[in-house]
């Protein structure tokens, strides 16, 4: 079994039932997408909601759209995709919930662009540990202790983003 890391700001897709795809979350959300009948899937892991014309993948709709055109390149279709999400807790209580606005942004994302969604693990205070077999869609997933998270002290580190301002209308894919 090989193991792929995928860190803030990455994806990575597969078709190989021997990749186990993994990643340490707090705030931010990672989306497992598959195809449920060709077994090929990915992981992203985005840090922030939105856009921006800087540094994309750390923002939830360019790391959605590249993963999702990825595993359309890989011989994924669109009407057999499936979601689980993940993430999105409130790490550090006493400022903006970010964990909450990744959350909100990444299931009305899958909404918009009708994929399924296979459930997850979303919300609460504690950081995770997932595990995500894309070729038939097993997860396991680790709550992390506070005492034991170095994704708190991230966390707590983390500039906190400008509020988003209102703009035109936008039109994914």
């Amino acid at each position: 079994m090989q193991k792929i890391h995928v860190v803030q700001g990455e994806y990575h897709v597969t078709g190989k039932p021997d990749i186990c795809l993994s990643t340490i979350l707090g705030s931010c959300v990672a989306a497992c997408v598959r195809d449920v009948d060709v077994g090929v899937g990915g992981m992203n892991h985005f840090l922030l909601p939105g856009d921006a014309s800087t540094d994309g993948l750390r923002y939830g709709v360019q790391s959605m759209e590249l993963l999702i055109n990825a595993l359309l390149r890989a011989g994924a279709r669109r009407d057999r995709l499936e979601a689980k999400l993940f993430g999105g807790a409130r790490i550090v209580a006493g400022l903006s919930d970010i964990g909450a606005q990744n959350v909100k942004f990444a299931q009305r994302f899958l909404a918009d662009e009708g994929i399924a969604y296979a459930g997850g693990s979303l919300g609460g205070t504690q950081a995770r540990r997932i595990q995500y077999w894309p070729y038939d869609g097993r997860v396991r997933q680790t709550l992390i202790g506070e005492g034991e998270s170095r994704v708190v002290e991230a966390e707590r580190r983390r500039p906190m983003p400008a509020p988003e301002l209102a703009s035109g209308a936008l039109e994914l894919f």
